[in-house]
């Protein structure tokens, strides 16, 4: 069961989860503020250590609580070092291109999470099922009831990973450039160009049984 936020503890930050630039101006300790970037981004970057090197490749993943799970191939070097050693997730939402009257103040509004720890390999059948149910209804909610199980040669050949959310960061930015004093007055432009994502209209597969109409799970991702 998921754990309400309001009996949740707060982010604890440590020495590798705590912001060294705009502490306590863009960083939060609020778990809901973690959880609400967590649920809103599609792709995560998982950061691991792959001979003596580091290597980042994005995956998708899926959250319960104060768990997120990763999956992938069971011949993927990336997950087989990331059960050695910690890693890092970061996910990232850009809200919008922050346009400014000096080159050096042009940023970007933006919600950004970093997570900390060492993944767990998932090992009981039940919870591998629940991980991976969890994983594809966060990419595409309510599909897994109406698609085929995982067999278990597939589920054999699949990594489950479980990571812990205790260590974790949040940082954002918002609202308008921040223009020095002496070129608020300058013959430039300044403001926001916000920016969202939006799903097209539905391609069906060129394979597709005719017939088969857009399913309701499907067409209110456009709403």
């Amino acid at each position: 069961m998921t754990e309400s936020v309001a009996t949740r503890t707060p982010l604890s930050p440590t020495p590798r989860s705590t912001l060294t630039r705009y502490r306590g101006q863009r960083d939060a300790t609020d778990r809901a503020a973690l959880d609400a970037i967590l649920d809103a981004a599609t792709i995560c970057h998982l950061g691991v250590l792959m001979h003596g090197a580091p290597v980042v490749l994005p995956t998708i993943y899926g959250r319960d609580g104060d768990t997120l799970y990763l999956h992938g191939s069971t011949g993927a070097g990336n997950l087989r070092a990331a059960m050695t050693s910690d890693v890092s997730v970061a996910v990232t939402l850009v809200d919008g291109i922050v346009y400014a009257r000096s080159a050096m103040h042009f940023s970007m509004n933006y919600r950004s999470a970093v997570v900390h720890g060492r993944p767990v390999e998932l090992t009981d059948p039940d919870q591998r099922l629940h991980a991976l149910r969890v994983i594809v209804e966060h990419a595409a909610p309510g599909a897994w009831d109406t698609v085929r199980s995982p067999t278990k040669k597939e589920l054999a050949a699949t990594t489950v990973l479980s990571l812990d959310l205790t260590e974790a960061s949040v940082k954002t930015r918002a609202g308008d450039p921040g223009d020095d004093e002496s070129d608020l007055t300058a013959n430039a432009w300044a403001g926001v160009l916000p920016t969202r994502q939006i799903f097209d209209a539905p391609i069906p597969s060129a394979d597709l049984v005719p017939g088969i109409e857009i399913p309701q799970h499907v067409l209110d991702r456009l709403a």
